[in-house]
Order: C-alpha cells, then structure tokens, then sequence
C-alpha cells in the first residue's frame, strides 16, 4: 500500500522540506537584518566648550584626544567628530574621498576669506583648480624663480637682524617672518615687490587686515550666531567684513595692473615670466574674481603657513641650543661657508644640492611641524551615511575634522617622548630622512588633497634658516615669557616671539 503512494508522497516530503527551508531562512533573515541600533562616538563636549575654550582651543582638542583617540562635539541637533585615528583619516581623506569634502557648511564659513579658491569648493571647481595648480607647482621654471626670491629675502631679513644685533636690539622675529613670507609669496604668487620688510604702509596695512580677516573667519566655527552677525553688520563680522575690504581691494588693484602689463608687452616695465599670476593670464585665466579667490588661497598657503612654522621653529632653537649648533654645523658643511661668509655668499651658496645635504635641518622642521603643525585642525563634510574603519558611524551632514596639533602630542602615535622636541627620530642610523605616513603626520594633509606646495614650503623654511642660523645665533629676550598660540586658521604665536642675535664671528 505504501509502495503505492510512494511517488506521491516523495515530492509531498521535498515540497515540505523545501517550504521549511526557505521558512528558516526566511525567519532567521528577518531577526538577522532587524536594523540594529547604530554605533556612534563618545561624547567630548559641546560647541559651548569649544567657545569658552576659543584661546585654547586645540590643546582643549588634544585633552579630549587622550581620553579618546575620535570623539564628538554637540551643537544644534548636529555633532561634528574630531579624529586622530590615522585609519580614519586616512579613510575619509583617501579611501571614501568622494563621500568627504567642503561641503556648504565649511563652504559658508570660509567664503568671506577665500572665496571659491581651492580650498572652499569641491567637484569640478577644485578638479581644475588642483590640475592647473599642480602643473604649476611642478614646473623647473618655479622651481627656479622661487629659490631666487627665497634667498634674495632670507638675505634682506639677515641685515635687518644684522643691524638689531649690532645695537643689541631685541627683535619680533615673526613679525619679520610675516612680511617677509608676505614678500616672497607676492613675487612668486603675483610678480609684485610689495618689500613690507622695509615697512611700507600699504604692505602692512594688508598683512594686518589678512591676519585679522583668518582670525574672525576661524570664529566663525565656533559663534553660530555668525551669519546674524552678518547680516546685521555687527561685532567679528563688522571686523571680517572691513578687513576684507582693504585684502580684496589690495588684490585686485594687483592683478589689474598685470592684465595692464600683459596688454602692453612692450612697455618699459617688463612682465616677470616666473610668476604664478602671470602664467595663469598666459592661459587666458581672465576673471577677477577666480583669480582674486585662487591667489587669497596661496597667500594664506605660502605666507601665514611658513611663517607661522619658522617662528615655532626659532622659539624651539633657543629652547634647544645644542640642536641649534648641530644645524650650524650642518649647514656649513653642506654650503662650504666659513665663519667669514658675508650674508650675501652664504645666501647664495644655499644650492638645491646643499638642500638636499641638510637632512637634520630637515628633520627639526618636521619636528616642529609635528608639535606645532601650520594648520592645527582641518575638517571635511560626510555627503551620506558612513561607518568609519573604527566602527563607529558618520551621518550624513555631519562634519568630521583631523587635529595634527593632537596628533602630534599622542603617545600611541610616536612613543612615551611625543611631546618633546627631538629631530633625531625622523633620522635612520645613517642620518637620512625617513618620511612618515602622511595620516600619522597630517601637517601636509593626505589623500588628493595633499598640500601641493609641500617641497616648496620645505624650500623657503630651509633656506630661511640656513642664512640666518649661519650668521647669527639666537636667544630669547625674555627666558620667563610664555609663549602660546593665538587661534587662527594657522597656528601662529600669540602677541609674536622676542628674541635677541648676535653675530657668530
């Protein structure tokens, strides 16, 4: 009898057993992809911290890094996430770039400073801003001008601290920083001798309008009352909105005067070929306003970021003066020089190959810019949902920033002596530069937006030192005076560094 069903009940039994397949799988599925609760950073404070931290602003940061390596900030329903996970950054800046940019909100606060230059705008506006000014800084020809205008101002700084040190002087050494950054970036940038070093009124009144303009636009992070503020013409953005007045004013009376020169090429004032403004013009690179939005951002680049690193850098030479000697010695090995040199031979016998002789000068500049990086924090805009490599999740929306001042000072990153000042650990036994990651050593950026003027930066900064290290050596006016940062969007020294040289022969 049973034989007889048999062909029956075969495919009843499959049929069943199939159904209770899928059944199990579909029951398992529904409990296994019930939308579990996401995972999100701890939390470190609020925007009103942050406020109230403002003059302190990144060694706050760095606190809330020690007791977790990301963590949140709240502010109106939003947070934004501070990282210095080198996995992180390293995803955000590299691995998921299109998902992380600008975005408005980082857009809106730096317009009023920088416009729509390369580091305000993403998509296609920052693609061919980054592909023309890319192939300009890998250009021999801007290589070459550059180096020239580098040592033509590191010598013109040398006699100013020659004559403060003949009369025993003490000297601002960042104010002279400044103008003369401010020097080589305009006739690199532009083609323009603004010679602020030799005090003229225009040059400064820019300068201190430029400085003031940074400060109020990194206010703006923190005061979310600011586009109330601009609108109603009041406080920090009455005083961002007269600075921009006199920058931008500045600019464009320069870049009107070389359209003038490339009109008139004949004219007894020649146009310089070497100048970022000029073969932008060659181009046919025409419109004001790019061209005004695109130099603003390698002015702040090439001027404040230098400068400010220059200065960190003489206040750790008179900290350290045995670190100081061993660069002197460096450098006179390298340039042949003796202690005779004048300023003007020891200027001009700082070569490329010299440069690249000088690998522990090298290094205390990296070291320095480990501990006080140009650009203390730096953040992007998540476009949609995302899970970090941490495995905590982003928002869309919210913003999510990297702190080299941070990352600098993290024991997990670079050993129990992190936050001291030793050049040596970027040398291998043979005394060579050994890079870092450029996500554990964030002071360039990482990723497609890595700084483009990087090798350029190291050039100036070399050649600056060299001259002066070499014929001067220096200390502090004042060995009790604190020195601190003042909040920017660069990590300059609060109320400037007082030192006094005297000549080394």
């Amino acid at each position: 009898m049973i034989m007889e069903f048999l062909p029956m009940i075969t495919p009843i039994l499959l049929l069943s057993t199939f159904l209770a397949v899928v059944a199990i799988y579909v029951i398992k599925n529904f409990f296994s992809t019930k939308k579990e609760k996401k995972k999100y950073h701890p939390i470190g404070g609020t925007i009103f911290h942050l406020l109230l931290k403002f003059n302190h602003l990144y060694d706050y940061l760095t606190d809330l890094t020690h007791k977790n390596l990301t963590f949140r900030i709240l502010y109106l329903g939003k947070s934004e996430i501070y990282t210095s996970d080198p996995a992180n950054i390293e995803y955000f800046l590299k691995t998921n770039f299109a998902n992380y940019g600008k975005g408005s909100y980082h857009h809106d606060i730096l317009k009023g400073l920088l416009g729509d230059g390369i580091f305000t705008v993403d998509g296609e506006r920052w693609r061919h801003q980054r592909k023309v000014s890319s192939y300009e800084f890998s250009t021999r020809n801007l290589r070459e001008f550059s180096s020239g205008v580098f040592k033509t101002n590191a010598a013109k700084l040398a006699e100013i601290v020659a004559a403060a040190a003949t009369s025993n002087q003490t000297i601002e050494i960042q104010d002279l920083f400044m103008k003369s950054a401010m020097d080589s970036v305009f006739k690199v940038v532009l083609g323009v001798d603004l010679d602020s070093m030799s005090g003229t009124n225009e040059g400064a009144q820019f300068s201190n309008a430029f400085d003031e303009a940074s400060e109020m636009t990194t206010y703006r992070y923190v005061d979310k009352s600011w586009p109330v503020k601009k609108f109603l013409n009041i406080g920090s953005e009455a005083k961002l909105k007269k600075s921009m007045y006199v920058v931008d004013d500045f600019v464009c009376k320069v870049i009107e005067s070389k359209i003038e020169q490339m009109r008139k090429p004949n004219d007894n004032l020649p146009v310089t070929k070497g100048d970022i403004l000029t073969r932008f013009l060659q181009m046919d690179e025409t419109d004001p306003k790019y061209l005004k939005d695109i130099i603003l951002s390698f002015i702040i680049a090439g001027k404040d970021t230098t400068a400010s690193t220059l200065s960190w850098f003489f206040y750790m030479m008179c900290k350290y003066p045995s670190i100081q000697e061993k660069i002197v010695k460096e450098v006179r090995e390298a340039t042949k020089i003796n202690k005779r040199s004048s300023i003007e031979e020891i200027a001009q016998s700082i070569s490329e190959v010299a440069l690249d002789k000088m690998q522990f000068l090298h290094a205390a500049i990296s070291e320095t810019l480990r501990l006080y990086p140009a650009v203390p924090s730096d953040g992007k805009m998540c476009f949609s949902d995302d899970t970090l490599p941490d495995g905590f999740s982003v928002k869309k929306g919210n913003l999510i920033a990297y702190v080299p001042y941070a990352m600098g000072r993290i024991k997990s990153l670079w050993g129990e002596d992190a936050e001291e000042f030793k050049p040596d650990r970027w040398l291998d036994e043979n005394g060579i530069f050994q890079q870092e990651s450029s996500f554990k050593f964030t002071a360039f950026q990482a990723g497609p937006r890595i700084c483009l003027g990087k090798e350029f930066a190291y050039r100036q900064m070399k050649v600056f030192a060299s001259v002066l290290l070499s014929a001067f050596s220096f200390k502090m006016a004042d060995e009790n005076k604190a020195v601190n940062y003042r909040t920017m969007l660069t990590l300059q020294i609060d109320g400037g560094l007082y030192l006094l040289a005297s000549r080394r022969h």
